[in-house]
């Protein structure tokens, strides 16, 4: 499933937590992983005094690649490593294009201070821009991530993005043997007693269901032995998911960058990038491709 795998690193503890995944899931594949530092050179720091500023990054830099990469070693990963000067967010996803990269793996924290860069902003401009999936870690150290999958989650709304993220989790149901979870739900202020309002709650209900059962039908014939069906209700779609994962003993959810337009909307930017936050499991994204004209 995975060949080669990218994981930018700034040697601060998120990175290790996300890394130890990685050697599992490299591992696992057989995949190579490229460690990329990062010298940042949208620094104010970096202005004043740019070559002694990038100096110092870069030998950072190739020693944290370094002692990463004799990590990686131990587990008999094969490992490729670089530091290139430049802004972080498009340095990690040129390098993901250039060198046909199959998975980003990120933190959702970086280090604090003048060096950091892998901080929300950045990872979430990786996630939105990247033309390959990116898996993003909550850096918890007292948290263990499962590995092999057992249960992973799909929600779905129907729009090509989430279709695109239904095909990439029942490839990783598939491949680790784990459940299919697929979940739509049905976002609400108040049912109230307005007829109207009952109409449109009753409609809702009835898209949801077929499109959880569309989605199950993709999955069974994409060979996914284990697949579950739930329509969820909540006046906070995040939410709605989070409380699901919780419930289920989920390991993985697996959720497109965008979603549909109007009322039934709900894995628009701001629903993924709330998973990414809050998520206490890898959150695995997808956005749907770029049509070339």
């Amino acid at each position: 499933m995975y060949d080669e795998i990218l994981f930018p690193t700034d040697g601060g503890d998120g990175a290790a937590v996300a890394f130890d995944h990685v050697l599992d899931t490299a591992a696992a594949h057989d995949a190579t992983v490229h460690l990329l530092f990062v010298a940042d050179t949208t620094l104010m720091s970096t202005t004043r005094i740019q070559g002694e500023i990038i100096d110092t990054l870069e030998r950072e830099g190739k020693d944290i690649v370094t002692k990463t990469a004799a990590s990686a070693e131990q587990r008999d990963v094969s490992t490729v490593t670089e530091v290139i000067q430049g802004e972080p967010y498009s340095t990690i996803v040129e390098y993901a294009d250039s060198r046909e990269i199959d998975l980003i793996v990120m933190p959702t924290h970086g280090r604090q201070g003048l060096e950091r860069f892998l901080l929300g902003s950045t990872t979430e401009r990786v996630v939105r821009q990247a033309n390959v999936p990116v898996l993003t870690i909550q850096p918890d150290e007292d948290r263990t991530i499962e590995y092999p999958y057992q249960n992973v989650l799909v929600p779905t709304d129907g729009s090509e993005c989430a279709n695109q993220a239904l095909a990439l989790g029942a490839d990783v149901a598939n491949t680790h043997g784990a459940a299919l979870h697929l979940l739509s739900v049905v976002a609400f202020t108040s049912l109230g007693v307005d007829v109207r309002s009952e109409i449109r709650t009753t409609a809702l209900e009835e898209r949801a269901n077929d499109l959880v059962e569309d989605a199950k039908k993709f999955a069974t014939n994409a060979g996914v032995d284990s697949v579950s069906t739930t329509v969820g209700y909540g006046a906070s779609i995040h939410r709605a998911i989070l409380s699901y994962l919780d419930d289920h003993d989920i390991d993985l959810v697996v959720v497109g960058t965008h979603g549909r337009t109007g009322f039934d909307r709900y894995l628009l930017g701001s629903v993924t990038e709330y998973l990414i936050r809050t998520a206490s499991i890898p959150v695995l994204t997808v956005r749907e491709p770029v049509s070339e004209t």
